[in-house]
């Protein structure tokens, strides 16, 4: 248990939280804060804990047969991780650790993340070895202590739960050998509500006997006989048969596994937390999100020309690509029509100041949305840069939280691809993302030209909108005013 003097010299280490025992009294006028009683330890102490100013939620334990040692959970490193992945410990136990070290990566819902050491002291104990996957958010990650002589006596440390006191190896291993009582039976299950009797199978030919008023039920209603269970003597189908089988809710098949193809050659491949989360995500957007789509193609000549101009007048300095006066046009764009720039809240629309643009970055493990910040606000320049630099952060998980986290709307460009058009799903809250496709020749009316027509550098993009947030004539007028400042590039340096 720690004394008022040890308590002090660890609140001046910027512990997070102090676990000591003293009385209430003593304890405040020590830290100058209320205290929080969590247990009493014995009739005439108390063990206390101080949340000190930080944003940590780490704590100094002391408990009967265990020296001061801090738990450090798997923390939230996204918004949406509901668990994680230990993909490797960089520490060893017993070795020294600052804060700040990076002490492990673990794998979120969105990338590979670097876990830095919490608290200064020794690695006492990693309670979840490399590899464990599905660790959830809170689940104890490892044991950190004070002093390296203390690291031995957590060699069998058995967690317990929070808010109980930690128990010495010879203490837990003396409860696992106890016998334990018998569980009490589970109680049993609530009943069922009965669905509709279903009819079994029938032999070809087999006459089916049913009452007039469930056959002009039947008729009415759209109802097969032949699926009805019938009540009546010898299976006689009545009346209440069909008003049973017209009141059951819908039966929904269990999806299947899929049967493996004879002679087939194939690979399992397992899914990444990342994957899962992209998948999940991209259900929700689809079934919970009412798409529609607006398409036009853009005439490209002038940009085309800005774009080479900039670039050799650059010496090398940069090098603009298409995309970048798309992340621009998209952004001013967004100021002017800012409907386009908003969420579906529930029971509100968010309508954002900022144009906080996330592009669509592939790599190995999925696709991650990087952002690029105040883009209507920022040069042709600035905005590649940008780019460049988070897109090889995400394909070498290097991006941080606040990197890939958030953002007002989304685009998408396969036109490197070759792809001539698609439509993409959109990416919750947001309303709006942009697909871009590729920018190919095309005949085109021109009434100047002697012939009529004349080839053209067009671009065919389509967004899709949230109609929630989005009507139809607000998306047709985002979209005309994206359009015209990339047939007009020299509008957006105004």
């Amino acid at each position: 248990m720690l004394s008022l003097r040890r308590a002090a010299s660890i609140y001046g280490r910027r512990t997070r939280t102090v676990c000591l025992r003293a009385s209430l009294s003593q304890a405040a006028r020590l830290i100058e804060r209320k205290p929080v009683l969590l247990w009493s330890a014995s009739k005439n102490a108390s063990l206390c804990r101080f949340a000190l100013p930080s944003t940590s939620s780490l704590r100094w334990y002391c408990s009967n047969g265990l020296p001061p040692h801090t738990k450090v959970p798997l923390p939230a490193l996204s918004p949406t991780m509901e668990a994680g992945t230990i993909v490797s410990w960089e520490k060893s136990e017993g070795d020294e650790l600052e804060e700040g070290d990076l002490m492990a990566q673990i794998e979120t819902d969105k990338a590979t993340m670097e876990f830095e050491t919490p608290e200064e002291g020794y690695l006492a104990k990693i309670m979840i070895p490399a590899g464990t996957k599905d660790v959830p958010i809170g689940k104890l990650l490892c044991i950190i202590v004070p002093n390296q002589e203390d690291v031995a006596k957590f060699a069998n440390y058995v967690p317990t739960e929070e808010g109980a006191p930690a128990k010495p190896a010879e203490t837990a291993a003396a409860e696992t050998s106890a016998p334990t009582p018998a569980a009490a039976p589970p109680p049993p299950p609530p009943p069922a509500s009965s669905p509709a009797p279903v009819a079994p199978a029938r032999a070809e030919g087999e006459r089916l006997f049913v009452s007039p008023l469930a056959k002009k039920l039947a008729q009415e209603r759209g109802i097969n006989l032949a699926s009805v269970q019938g009540s009546g003597p010898d299976g006689r189908i009545r009346g209440q048969d069909i008003q049973a089988a017209v009141a059951a809710p819908p039966t929904m098949a269990a999806p299947m596994a899929a049967a493996p193809i004879p002679g087939a050659v194939y690979e399992d491949i397992p899914l990444t937390n990342m994957r899962q989360v992209i998948a999940k995500r991209l259900v929700q957007s689809k079934q919970t999100i009412p798409h529609y789509y607006l398409s036009l193609d853009v005439r490209m000549d002038d940009l085309i020309s800005v774009r080479q101009q900039l670039n050799e007048q650059s010496k090398g300095d940069f090098k603009l690509s298409i995309n970048d006066f798309i992340i621009k046009a998209c952004a001013l764009a967004c100021k002017q029509v800012p409907a386009a720039n908003s969420s579906w809240m529930g029971d509100f629309i968010r309508q954002y100041n900022n144009v906080d643009i996330s592009v669509a970055v592939s790599t190995d493990n999925g696709l991650i949305t990087p952002i690029v910040y105040d883009a209507d606000k920022k040069g042709l320049t600035s905005i590649n840069s940008d780019v460049v630099s988070l897109a090889d952060k995400a394909r070498n998980n290097k991006l941080k939280p606040h990197e890939f986290q958030g953002g007002t709307i989304t685009i998408s460009n396969l036109g490197m691809f070759g792809i001539k058009n698609f439509s993409a799903v959109i990416n919750p809250p947001q309303a709006c993302i942009l697909a871009v496709g590729s920018t190919e020749k095309a005949v085109i009316p021109d009434d100047s030209s002697e012939k009529g027509y004349s080839v053209a550098n067009v671009m065919s993009v389509t967004l899709s909108c949230d109609h929630r947030v989005v009507d139809g004539a607000v998306g047709a007028q985002w979209l005309s005013t994206f359009k015209k400042y990339l047939e007009n590039p020299l509008t957006m340096l105004l």
